[in-house]
């Protein structure tokens, strides 16, 4: 046996019969070779980390647009702490760590410049035509966009737990529902952990009943969920909270919208992303031939908005800066 081999035999009995084992994968859109040391899931891993999308995961806001301090958290690490956590209850739970891996590395790869204040700024702009969500976004990126045009071509159960990450119905897979969790998790901990080192709420505004159930730290939080969700285990084919533990996290995260999310300085600072984008969306719309050829060639195919959509919503927040002042602020003359 080659090496690829003797991993789907280990995994015949690390991933119990209700994970998805690599040699039981529905495959590829475009069947291809199998690899004689990757498993079909691992080269998914390394298809989206040496991905443009992924790298450029590093200047897309989280919550806080431009914030002043190293330690404040983008979209690549909320994606490496999405990725960890969900690593680990699959692990506790006998599921396929290398499928919970791809699909949490690949979960955010569609969200746009600005975090989630860009989302909704994209969606305002789209909203006669359908509107916009990230996770749509994200499997277009691993399906269409990447690799100019060509896609990644991953597997149906990394693409399906990358769409199902965040809407409904729940991810077929329990792999794809712990990635569902996982962002919840990491999210609704970090945010807030951001937040009381921004000034914008303190330690002590946490709601009680979410300090008693859950505990007074970020990481004594994490560990609480974590626990819970493995103590529970697998109950009718769904990877869940017990009810006291979920509740408490529901709690969390509505304080988490009303105190940040809504906070009126971020709300300000949302009216700006939207005047921004809805420049650079209305210039290029006008003005396709500003974009690259890869966007070109999805507007020969797709249309101009659904090509300018690929491409603001690609960006990173310094690029879109650039791009906005390239287009609208004019330029000092250089006077001899």
């Amino acid at each position: 046996m080659n090496i690829r081999e003797k991993r789907e035999e280990l995994e015949r009995a690390l991933v119990c019969s209700r994970g998805v084992r690599a040699e039981n994968s529905k495959g590829r859109e475009h069947p291809e070779s199998e690899d004689e040391v990757r498993t079909c899931f691992q080269r998914d891993i390394d298809r989206i980390t040496h991905s443009k999308a992924f790298r450029r995961l590093k200047q897309k806001t989280q919550v806080f647009l431009e914030p002043e301090g190293d330690h404040y958290r983008t979209r690549l690490t909320h994606t490496l702490e999405v990725t960890r956590i969900a690593r680990t209850i699959s692990r506790a739970l006998y599921l396929n760590e290398d499928l919970t891996e791809a699909i949490g590395l690949g979960h955010d790869l569609g969200h746009t410049p600005f975090g989630h204040a860009g989302e909704r700024a994209l969606n305002e702009l789209l909203a006669a035509s359908g509107g916009f969500r990230h996770y749509e976004q994200s499997l277009r990126v691993v399906d269409i966009i990447e690799k100019e045009g060509r896609g990644l071509n991953l597997t149906y159960e990394v693409r399906e737990g990358i769409l199902r990450h965040t809407c409904d119905p729940l991810s077929e897979t329990l792999e794809g529902q712990v990635v569902r969790l996982a962002d919840k998790i990491a999210y609704i901990n970090h945010d807030v952990d951001d937040a009381i080192r921004s000034g914008t709420l303190r330690g002590e505004d946490i709601p009680d009943k979410v300090r008693t159930v859950l505990g007074g730290r970020y990481s004594a939080r994490i560990n609480t969920i974590v626990e819970d969700i493995i103590a529970r285990g697998i109950e009718d084919g769904r990877v869940g909270m017990s009810p006291e533990v979920e509740d408490a996290v529901n709690a969390f995260s509505d304080f988490l919208y009303e105190r940040v999310y809504k906070n009126p300085e971020v709300k300000g600072e949302e009216r700006k992303v939207l005047g921004l984008l809805s420049g650079i969306f209305d210039y290029l719309v006008k003005n396709p031939a500003k974009m690259s050829e890869e966007y070109l060639s999805i507007a020969e195919r797709e249309g101009v908005e659904r090509a300018v959509t690929d491409y603001v919503s690609g960006m990173t927040d310094p690029y879109a800066i650039e791009m906005h002042n390239r287009f609208f602020v004019p330029k000092a003359w250089d006077i001899k």
